[in-house]
């Protein structure tokens, strides 16, 4: 039996009016000073694609409109809804008081590894992202009310940030949905 690639139109996508209407996860994802605006990009396409509530962007991270976070968004910044925040503890505060589960996903003392984690249906979460360097600021960690690790078995132990956010999305979507 051939696999035949569907055609653009056999998608069932959704219009970005069906978008904002549609039912989302209840996650938030949280970008802590995200340099590269194509991960940025990454993000929002993958936020979408996962149909999740909201995007926090922080700090250094780039905020639409942005031809570099478009070339990886390919529109999803318009589907989006998202919020910029100079201060991600600004950001952090918020979501706490918006009843979120505040998740970092790092590398850490105590971290809960990703297979391990099973998210509850009728919790909001909020997932925390850092920095391609250096991650996601201590102060931000500390905040936060649990964190995650993916688990990893090469020699680098690290993943892009786009990367990571993929996995993370999906292991949640696929536990939530």
């Amino acid at each position: 039996m051939k696999n035949r690639k569907l055609l653009n139109s056999e998608l069932n996508r959704l219009s970005p009016r069906e978008f904002k209407d549609a039912e989302k996860l209840h996650i938030a994802l949280v970008l802590d000073n995200v340099r590269s605006a194509h991960n940025t990009g990454s993000a929002f396409r993958t936020s979408d694609a996962f149909r999740i509530e909201k995007i926090m962007l922080c700090g250094i991270s780039s905020s639409p409109p942005s031809v570099e976070i478009h070339k990886t968004a390919l529109g999803a910044e318009d589907s989006m809804n998202w919020e910029y925040f100079e201060k991600t503890e600004d950001a952090i505060s918020r979501l706490h008081k918006e009843y979120y589960r505040t998740i970092a996903i790092e590398q850490a003392e105590n971290s809960v590894l990703l297979n391990d984690f099973i998210p509850d249906k009728t919790q909001k979460y909020a997932l925390v992202f850092g920095n391609e360097v250096k991650g996601i600021q201590q102060n931000i960690v500390d905040m936060c009310q649990d964190c995650i690790e993916i688990p990893q078995f090469g020699a680098k132990h690290s993943l892009n940030v786009s990367v990571s956010i993929g996995i993370v999305l999906w292991h949640f979507c696929m536990k939530i949905r």
